[in-house]
């Protein structure tokens, strides 16, 4: 009766938790007892609970844990650059209405593109009416606009980057905390099976806990003593039974560029997997190139339109200005002189004929020129080719995320298949277990009257 009730409750137990997550069914092992030596020979005993198990499979679980670390390591990628997408779209790509550019080129007026395209259109202007003070008004205001944004794309850029670096940490903090959890854990298992115990539900949380850890970064982990797990990062011992032996830290490599190491052995850890390093790969991969492309078209620009802009002639006959000021992205600007005064523009190639135009021409022929610091691409096209390596590593790192879910769905399922609660199938368990409890009952109330009837003899 006591095996019976016992697969009852077990039974139970997994109806109960049908909808809990990360809850692995639980088999009642049940054995003969040990029979007893008679005159006639061996006579049964019954039967006796030697365990209550899970219906585990080892090798998913490792599967599914390399697949969390896949997982997080696509899906902060994914996130960090959707972010900066979202954040340096209006920058990059622009809201307006589009306008045609100088290449052909459909553009927008918002953006660094279109803005790009309207700084040489202003250079035509002035070269069309080299003696027009509107016309050189326009000019200043439409570089002021350019230098603006590339100011804020620099801007958004670094944003974006201390984003990131707060997501780091985040998640390093996290995975000290799951750390510590394991170690816990480990304590409380090795004590529960040293004691005899089987704490199923203790390995449930565990598991849990390992699976969450694997989605922050990639762990190696082995088997301790007592049911513990020993848990290893980037090649580094962390936990070791109820033993945390070291956490993990952010360091700065230089230039606000955070690093994962140990955080008392001081070691640097080399990731492979996991959102912590999906982070940084996404902040040292394509946002730090977007970020270097994007300084790397100021810098061209202030160069060669200072370049042809300082051998011209102002209207007051003077030479020698830039017209740019700064060295990239974050610090360029238009000439204060020239903003103050735009007659100052230095639009001719000759300092005694206001209306020559050939160093405005210059200026404007720039946008289809090909640049050397460029790869020997125009403005425009080197900036499209910015733009487009941010939509490239944005989807690759869609497709990515979307095929390890795909496939982590898969493993959870055919998991579920061996490990989850079967509603039906523990319905008829409890079904057999009552009926086997009933039928032992009977049979102890049928010894109970043949033990009456042979008392009753002996009166």
């Amino acid at each position: 009766m006591q095996a019976q009730m016992t697969g009852v409750e077990v039974s139970g137990q997994n109806l109960a938790n049908v909808n809990t997550t990360g809850y692995t069914r639980q088999t009642v092992d049940i054995q003969t007892s040990p029979d007893l030596s008679t005159v006639i020979g061996p006579e049964g005993t019954g039967a006796n609970v030697t365990a209550i198990q899970q219906a585990v499979n080892t090798l998913l679980n490792i599967q599914i844990q390399t697949q969390q670390s896949a997982g997080g390591y696509w899906n902060a990628q994914q996130s960090a650059l959707q972010n900066a997408q979202t954040s340096l779209g209006e920058f990059l790509n622009g809201t307006a209405s589009t306008s045609s550019s100088t290449t052909g080129n459909s553009t927008t007026d918002t953006g660094l593109s279109g803005q790009l395209t309207s700084l040489f259109n202003a250079f035509q202007a002035v070269a069309t009416s080299p003696a027009s003070v509107s016309a050189r008004q326009e000019l200043i205001n439409q570089a002021q606009t350019l230098a603006s944004t590339f100011n804020q794309v620099d801007s958004q850029i670094n944003a974006t980057r201390t984003t990131l670096n707060t997501s780091l940490n985040n998640d390093v903090n996290s995975a000290n905390t799951l750390l510590s959890g394991i170690a816990d854990l480990n304590k409380q298992i090795s004590a529960a099976e040293f004691s005899g115990g089987t704490p199923n539900d203790l390995l449930d949380e565990r598991e849990k806990d390992l699976e969450n850890l694997s989605q922050l970064t990639n762990i190696q982990t082995s088997t301790g003593t007592n049911g513990a797990v020993d848990v290893s990062i980037g090649g580094q011992s962390l936990v070791s039974g109820s033993q945390v032996l070291d956490t993990m830290q952010t360091y700065d490599a230089g230039g606000g560029q955070l690093l994962v190491q140990t955080k008392t052995g001081g070691v640097n850890l080399t990731l492979t997997g996991g959102s912590i390093q999906g982070t940084i790969d996404a902040r040292d991969g394509e946002l730090a190139t977007m970020q270097k492309n994007i300084n790397t078209l100021a810098s061209t620009l202030i160069t060669q339109v200072n370049v042809v802009h300082s051998g011209g002639y102002s209207l007051t006959g003077t030479t020698g200005a830039n017209f740019f000021n700064g060295s990239d992205a974050s610090t360029i600007t238009v000439n204060q002189s020239l903003a103050d005064n735009p007659s100052l523009i230095q639009a001719s190639g000759t300092s005694t004929a206001t209306g020559d135009n050939s160093v405005a021409l210059q200026l404007a022929n720039l946008a289809s020129v090909a640049q050397s610091g460029l790869n020997n691409q125009t403005f425009g096209n080197s900036f499209d080719e910015t733009v487009a390596g941010l939509g490239d590593a944005l989807q690759t790192a869609n497709n990515q995320a979307s095929n390890q879910a795909a496939v982590s769905n898969m493993l959870t399922t055919q998991r579920s298949s061996t490990s989850g609660v079967n509603i039906d199938e523990e319905m008829t368990n409890l079904m057999g277990f009552q009926r086997a409890y009933e039928a032992s009952a009977q049979l102890v109330n049928t010894v109970n009257q043949m033990m009456q009837t042979v008392i009753a003899l002996k009166t």
